[in-house]
C-alpha cells in the first residue's frame, strides 16, 4: 500500500511540474527563450539546442508548417503543385529548390521537407566546417537530383525514396573561391572535411550515405528525409 501511495505520489508531482512547464512555454510574456520553447515553430536563425532535432522533424512531418518555416527562412524555394505520376512516383509538398542559405544549387524539384533538412545542413554543418577547414565558405552545393522514378540501384524492385523525391544525392561543393571539391575526385586528399560534413549530415538527414557505405556511392552523398537514422 506504501509503495502505490508512493507511486502516485510521484506521479501527481511529475503531472504537477508538467503542468507548471506548459503554463510556462505559452504563457504571453514566458521567460523561455524561443529555442527551448516547445510551442513554437522551427527557426533556422535559432541556435541549435536539446529541442532543435524535435522542432525540425515536426516541420518536416507537417507540409503546411514546412512551408511556414521555409518561406520564413532564407531558402530559395517555391512551392509547386503536387506532382502526381504513379502510385510509387511523384512529389508531395514539392518545391522548386535553387538556394539554401548562402549556397546556391542547380534548381530542382523535391519535398519541402528535404528542402528545410538541406538548410539546416548547410547552416549548421557545412559552412562551418568550410571554415574550419578551408578558411572561407561553401558557394554552390553539386548535386545529382532530387526526383527519380527508379526502384534501388544494386537491389531488387522496391522502389528509391528518389520515386518521390525524399532523398538528395549531393555530389559535391564549390567554396567561395571557386575551388571545387568533389566526392569522386577528392575524397582521399579531403577525408577529413568530407567525413566532418558526412557526419553533420547525420544529424539533420533520416538517413546518410556516402563513399565509405558501398561503391554505389563513390562519388555521392545520399541524403534522406525519412529512415531510421543509417549513418555510413
Amino acid at each position: 500500500m506504501r509503495a502505490l501511495s508512493g507511486l502516485f505520489s510521484a506521479t501527481l508531482l511529475v503531472c504537477g511540474v508538467a503542468l507548471c512547464l506548459w503554463q510556462l512555454a505559452v504563457h504571453p510574456d514566458t521567460p523561455l527563450p524561443r529555442e527551448w520553447n516547445p510551442t513554437k515553430r522551427l527557426s533556422l536563425e535559432d541556435p541549435v539546442t536539446l529541442l532543435t532535432p524535435y522542432k525540425l522533424d515536426a516541420a518536416a512531418n507537417d507540409p503546411q508548417l514546412c512551408r511556414e518555416v521555409v518561406q520564413a527562412s532564407d531558402i530559395n524555394a517555391q512551392p509547386m503543385d503536387p506532382l502526381e505520376v504513379s502510385p510509387q512516383c511523384g512529389i508531395a509538398n514539392r518545391m522548386r529548390l535553387s538556394g539554401a542559405g548562402q549556397a546556391s544549387l542547380a534548381p530542382l524539384e523535391t519535398t519541402c521537407a528535404v528542402a528545410l533538412r538541406l538548410a539546416m545542413w548547410e547552416r549548421q554543418g557545412l559552412q562551418p566546417a568550410a571554415q574550419r577547414h578551408f578558411g572561407e565558405g561553401i558557394a554552390r552545393i553539386n548535386h545529382f537530383s532530387s526526383y527519380n522514378c527508379r526502384a534501388i540501384r544494386g537491389a531488387t524492385t522496391r522502389m528509391s525514396l528518389h520515386a518521390t523525391a525524399e532523398a538528395i544525392d549531393v555530389s559535391g561543393f564549390v567554396l567561395d573561391s571557386g575551388k571545387s571539391l568533389s566526392l569522386k575526385a577528392d575524397w582521399e586528399r579531403e577525408r577529413a572535411f568530407f567525413e566532418e560534413v558526412r557526419d553533420s549530415a547525420c544529424q539533420w538527414f533520416e538517413t546518410t550515405l556516402g563513399p565509405e557505405y558501398n561503391a554505389l556511392h563513390a562519388d555521392h552523398f545520399h541524403l534522406q528525409s525519412r529512415g531510421w537514422g543509417t549513418c555510413r
